[in-house]
């Protein structure tokens, strides 16, 4: 794993008052695991191959588009995997991260302790911060 994505990654965990995060890097026709802040060692394992459609970050890759729960542990929507629910948090986003053209080039992932609603507008901020990612 990259130290300046871990690096970035902590910073913007802190920034918006996360609790863990990840990044992911589009590799061919999966998305690699490129850092990780407060994951369990369980799901790093797990989460170093992501093919698009599984998963908050599989699904944000496949849709171009932030894939958000407000609560981790209690979501029914099928978009969380069992792998997500054992992290120690609740709120969750997965943001897509662009590259010239337009294409996704990785996810960013924040999750905060509490259920929470996120905003568009918080959605709308979260993915331009996102963009800077060193995917």
């Amino acid at each position: 794993m990259s130290g300046a994505a871990e690096s970035w990654l902590q910073e913007f965990i802190a920034r918006h008052g996360g609790v863990a995060g990840t990044i992911h890097a589009v590799a061919g026709e999966v998305l690699a695991l490129r850092a990780a802040v407060n994951i369990p060692p369980k799901v790093v394992v797990v989460t170093q191959s992501i093919p698009s459609g599984k998963g908050m970050a599989g699904l944000a890759w496949e849709r171009d588009a932030p894939v958000h729960t407000c609560n981790l542990k209690s979501d029914e929507t099928g978009d969380v995997r069992p792998g997500a629910k054992a992290v120690d948090a609740n709120a969750a986003v997965a943001l897509p991260v662009h590259g010239e053209g337009g294409a996704v080039r990785g996810v960013v992932g924040i999750a905060w302790m509490g259920e929470r609603t996120i905003s568009e507008g918080e959605l709308a901020a979260l993915g331009a911060e996102a963009e800077a990612a060193p995917v």
